[in-house]
């Protein structure tokens, strides 16, 4: 006569093994993800009369690794967060474990109204991108003389 249930047994098996399969599949996962890491940086954008204001979350980024492109209403901005390894290698030589990687940061945002390129700035303020676009002034219509 068996003292333990024989069933019971079976099923604490089948839930170890299907949350070794669990933790494993998250494993996987996990390496994709940091093997990717690109992102698309949260985004504020407000307006005044003359500019268009948009903030952009962007830490642990350099300012001299931000790239900001304007074609006539869109704005494409891109990032390379430094790589984690290359910034810590004098200070910790052998690497036991890591999580963090290498990631880059691309967003492309479309304005209701073309910025002027030569005024506009942008500004790297403890891992928040500002930029200030200045509005490109409607120019009234033009009239051409027959000759």
């Amino acid at each position: 006569m068996f003292v333990f249930p024989v069933h019971a047994s079976a099923r604490q098996a089948q839930a170890r093994q299907a949350s070794d399969i669990a933790q494993r599949i998250e494993r996987i996962f996990q390496g994709a993800e940091s093997a990717l890491a690109l992102r698309s940086p949260a985004l504020d954008v407000s307006e005044t009369d003359t500019a268009y204001i948009l903030q952009l979350d962007m830490p642990g980024v350099d300012k001299t690794a931000v790239k900001i492109s304007i074609e006539g209403r869109r704005v494409n901005i891109d990032a390379e967060q430094a790589d984690p390894a290359e910034t810590e290698a004098v200070a910790s030589p052998r690497q036991l474990y890591r999580e963090r990687a290498l990631t880059r940061f691309s967003r492309s945002i479309a304005l209701p109204q073309e910025v002027n390129q030569g005024d506009s700035t942008a500004r790297l303020e403890s891992g928040v991108l500002t930029l200030t676009l200045v509005k490109r002034q409607a120019t009234g219509p033009s009239h051409l003389t027959v000759s």
